[in-house]
């Protein structure tokens, strides 16, 4: 699988990352034989970028991450992880209670408290080494950092460049859903990368607007996450979800239309949802949850078919791509 490296930094990714939300059960519980497997069949399908957060079911994924990568030789993948948000033990926490926590099927054992201290930041990637059983990781993000701007730019982001003046790490940056203090990050600060969710894809081009060529200009990279806006590109449908809700009925219509000029080039409609977010010069990765070894092998699968040219522009002309200037079809070997 092609690799690149992460803005002027020397940690490598490649092209189809494997995202570890999943694997601390979000939305449902996973098995944990399948969460080890999805990982063995992401190694064997040769991606060799993870990426976690303690956020993902209370420390569940940076855990079953850490565990189904302990015999891989550490210096042949790179592995990325967030902070921002610390997670207290409860007390009196029920360890079989049921239901969601935040998203997650897991036991409410203990609380999310948002710390984008200078020690908040230290104290978070500690905990996380311990989870993952690891010495390092190699990129550290501020996880979601929407309502916390002055702590996040005042004290977490230059503990983060302590961090890697150190050593410690190898890149930091930011990772969110919102455009514009992505943006500001990259404005405003030495980041290396920046983690954009939902908002390069199919349906949302926001991230067109500035943060990407914004991020191109600066020689940084950018990892794109969230490619299937929750699952309405994987299957557009009524009632599907899109960014964490429930689609409303004018992107169903609009997904369905795209599904059906995909469809008639042999071309399932998520495969151009992960070409289309890899194609612009400044994304690095996309970035899957994926639960299984069949979605892993099903995601890697399609990334090794481009979409043919007469797609695209089939989807341009009909005013189905999601801005005038988006990138459209898939890069060449030697433009990645």
């Amino acid at each position: 699988m092609r690799r690149s490296t992460l803005g002027r930094t020397a940690v490598e990714v490649t092209e189809l990352s494997f995202g570890a939300a999943a694997i601390g059960n979000l939305f449902r519980a996973v098995d944990p034989e399948q969460a080890a497997l999805a990982v063995d069949a992401a190694w064997e399908e040769g991606v060799r970028h993870f990426d976690t957060a303690p956020h993902y079911g209370l420390g569940l994924s940076e855990r079953r991450l850490g565990a189904a990568l302990r015999s891989r030789p550490r210096a042949s993948y790179t592995l990325s992880t967030k902070v921002g948000r610390i997670l207290d033990p409860l007390p009196g926490g029920n360890p079989e209670q049921g239901g969601l926590d935040d998203g997650f099927a897991v036991p409410v054992t203990h609380r999310r408290r948002w710390d984008f201290s200078a020690d908040g930041v230290r104290r978070s990637l500690e905990d996380s080494l311990r989870r993952l059983g690891l010495d390092r990781v190699d990129v550290v993000y501020l996880h979601d950092p929407d309502d916390h701007a002055e702590a996040a730019f005042g004290e977490a982001y230059p503990e983060l460049e302590r961090l890697r003046g150190e050593g410690v790490v190898g890149a930091i940056g930011a990772g969110m859903n919102r455009t514009a203090m992505l943006t500001r990050f990259l404005r405003d600060t030495d980041v290396d990368v920046v983690l954009c969710a939902g908002r390069h894809t199919l349906l949302d081009g926001s991230a067109l607007d500035a943060l990407l060529p914004e991020a191109e200009a600066r020689g940084r990279s950018v990892v794109v996450g969230g490619v299937f806006n929750s699952g309405l590109l994987a299957d557009p449908r009524p009632e599907a979800p899109y960014d964490y809700a429930t689609a409303p009925a004018a992107l169903v219509e609009r997904a369905l239309r795209m599904k059906a000029v995909t469809e008639a080039y042999g071309v399932p409609l998520r495969a151009a949802a992960l070409h289309h977010s890899l194609a612009h010069p400044a994304v690095a990765t996309v970035l899957v949850g994926t639960r299984s070894p069949a979605e892993v092998r099903d995601t890697a699968a399609l990334l090794r078919t481009p979409p043919p040219p007469a797609l695209w522009e089939e989807l341009r002309a009909a005013g189905l791509l999601p801005a005038p200037g988006a990138p459209a079809g898939s890069r060449t070997p030697e433009e990645r």
